[in-house]
């Protein structure tokens, strides 16, 4: 029994290696495993409630719409010229982006099947609007991610 478990630990970190080794050069600012888990904990929530853009070609119109919110990136897109433009664009509308380890786990949270380069976390939905409640309780988890993201990003660069 105790067996089982110390093989799907080392299972478990064989996998979270072959992530890491898939990144691309350029995905400054990575998220840590606890900001990666709470990242996409927000990008889930904000599925729920269609707060959500996925993919490049929506995500890059949102910002030249001037929408905003918090742009997750995955990290291992190949080839990387798919999403190097994305970055700036965040950069130049002042919108807070962070990558994480993999575009299968962002997708996941996002509530598709397939894998997703980015998503852009909206703070109110684009059409209705929602519950007094469930709007406080998404600003309060986007505010705090954001916050981390700016953190992280002012000591990297």
């Amino acid at each position: 029994m105790g067996s089982d478990s110390e093989a799907e630990k080392t299972q478990q970190k064989e996998k979270e290696r072959k992530k890491l080794l898939a990144l691309a050069p350029i995905a400054k600012p990575l998220a840590g495993k606890k900001l990666c888990k709470r990242t996409l904990k927000l990008v889930r929530r904000a599925a729920e409630h269609k707060c959500l853009k996925r993919g490049v070609k929506e995500v890059v119109k949102s910002i030249r719409r001037g929408h905003k919110g918090l742009c997750v990136i995955a990290g291992n897109i190949s080839p990387i010229d798919v999403i190097t433009h994305v970055p700036v664009l965040c950069e130049e509308a002042d919108i807070p982006y962070i990558y994480v380890t993999s575009k299968e786990d962002l997708a996941n949270a996002g509530a598709t099947k397939r894998p997703t380069c980015c998503v852009l976390v909206l703070t109110k939905p684009t059409k209705g609007e929602l519950g007094a409640e469930e709007q406080e309780k998404l600003n309060e988890d986007y505010k705090q991610v954001a916050a981390e993201v700016s953190e992280l990003a002012s000591t990297i660069f």
